[in-house]
């Protein structure tokens, strides 16, 4: 049965500004100037302040001869009601320049614009196919050679199964080819450079490569132990290969050294001139002066924005002439375009202000580490502990840490980073659990190969050092640093 009845609900909606604001809070410097560009093309009203011009002789006051109090109140109509106001001088004012740009962490038009960098080059495909093409191949060859590359991974292995290609061949190209003639085809594409390509997997991969090495005692025997003890070999059971192989420890040491020197991804030297090359541009810089922290914010590649002036001369045309329903119409596109302008500069600029006090604030809070580098100065940090600093929300302190970086004296690293997780020593002293990474890193760089040291061991050394952590939890950090087990970093 269906009923009607009147209902009070409080709900939070977010204004278009609002929604404006977080996503230009989240997205990096190094997009923030396709953004912008992006608004500048959809909307005339906004426009780059170019560096030729002299601002200050741009952007005179304005007079308003018809209108001295500059306020314009709207009268009644069908669109327009009493309650609906116009106060020209909020868009027209004697100083055009915006006021973010005014900040002292901005740039200023003497500053030198860098362009990034991108560089293109012959891809992956492009390199194979025109090494196929030096080959005297017939049609029905060459297509499966064509669709034998196109099946190939970024790191040069054949992910396509040979009976799958066959129904491929067969329902996209009208080809009927056998898995041997596929096969033949293969074995040509994996002669090409560089050695390794078109291998199905890792095992043959390396025997490609050892096979077009010169012929020596240690490659004949690197190739015994490809072929027969792979799965040995990759779990690092030396002991095992010595003795079904029945050679010594020193032959087993020089065989190694020669797979050692082979490409397990030959495909990622080629397939690197196919992607789009990715450049860290550093949305923070911060300097040590002296021992004082300095921050300032890396927007020297975001253009400077103001209103376009045509468009506040005709706002300024159409508010004192709206007699009939085409003046109304134009003066309400010209002030929505105004409006949206007008927002976007206001977005930019809360975004600025937004960045710059959050990271002020990570900045003093690891005040200790960005003077010193060390990472065992790490305090620990979570977003609450920086948002009630700040008296912002924490969703808005994580939109700020993602996928943004900061420049220090000691390299550049994702922001991120410096928020970890606390735990206490034995001694009960707080310390972040990246300090506790850093100490474990150690560990394992200076261990003795040839013994490497368990999660057990592991775990009595940081306890000896007052870490009173469990085995799985330093296991886990292991994983995080993406070390391996003691077994695979066995070496002889």
């Amino acid at each position: 049965m269906l009923n009607l009845k009147l209902q009070q609900k409080l709900l939070q909606k977010l204004s278009p500004q609002q929604i404006l604001v977080m996503k230009l809070l989240q997205i990096p410097s190094i997009a923030l100037e396709q953004r912008i560009k992006q608004e500048i093309e959809e909307n005339p009203a906004l426009e780059e302040l170019s560096n030729t011009e002299d601002t200050f002789e741009e952007n005179e006051e304005m007079e308003f001869k018809d209108n001295p109090d500059d306020t314009f109140e709207e009268e009644k109509s069908e669109e327009y009601n009493k309650e609906d106001e116009f106060d020209l001088n909020d868009y027209i004012s004697d100083d055009e320049i915006p006021s973010y740009k005014l900040n002292t962490f901005n740039t200023s038009l003497d500053d030198e614009r860098k362009e990034n960098p991108f560089v293109s080059g012959t891809s992956f495909q492009e390199m194979l196919i025109s090494q196929l093409g030096l080959r005297d191949l017939n049609s029905k060859d060459l297509l499966i050679g064509f669709n034998i590359i196109g099946n190939l991974d970024d790191s040069g292995y054949l992910v396509r199964d040979l009976s799958s290609m066959v129904d491929d061949l067969a329902f996209t190209q009208n080809i009927k080819a056998t898995t041997e003639e596929i096969k033949s085809v293969l074995k040509i594409i994996q002669d090409f450079d560089p050695s390794g390509i078109g291998a199905r997997n890792l095992q043959e991969c390396l025997l490609i490569q050892l096979n077009r090495k010169k012929e020596t005692k240690n490659i004949d025997l690197a190739i015994t132990i490809v072929e027969r003890y792979f799965n040995e070999l990759t779990k690092k059971h030396y002991d095992k290969i010595i003795k079904k192989a029945r050679i010594t420890e020193n032959e087993l040491k020089d065989a190694l050294s020669e797979i050692l020197k082979l490409n397990p991804k030959p495909g990622n030297s080629l397939a690197e001139t196919s992607k789009t090359n990715h450049y860290i541009l550093p949305d923070f810089i911060i300097t040590n002066n002296n021992g004082d922290l300095e921050l300032t914010l890396n927007s020297k590649n975001a253009p400077e924005l103001r209103l376009n002036k045509s468009y506040l001369e005709m706002l300024e045309d159409y508010s004192n002439n709206k007699k009939n329903k085409k003046s109304k119409d134009a003066f309400s596109f010209v002030k929505q375009k105004i409006d949206s302008a007008k927002w976007f500069i206001d977005a930019i600029k809360q975004r600025q202000n937004t960045l710059y006090i959050t990271m002020k604030t990570i900045m003093e809070y690891q005040k200790a580490y960005f003077l010193t580098g060390d990472e065992t100065k790490l305090r620990p940090m979570i977003l609450k502990d920086i948002a009630e600093i700040v008296n912002l929300d924490i969703s808005t302190i994580s939109r700020v840490a993602n996928s943004k970086y900061v420049q220090t004296p000691f390299g550049t690293y994702l922001l991120k980073s410096f928020f970890s997780e606390s735990m206490q020593t034995s001694n009960g002293e707080e310390v972040s659990t990246r300090e506790i990474k850093k100490i474990l890193s150690d560990c394992i760089e200076i261990e003795n190969k040839s013994k490497p040291l368990t999660d057990e061991q592991l775990t009595n050394i940081l306890k000896g050092k007052g870490y009173s952590i469990a085995r799985r939890t330093v296991a886990k950090y292991r994983e995080q640093l993406n070390l391996p087990v003691a077994r695979l970093r066995k070496e002889l």
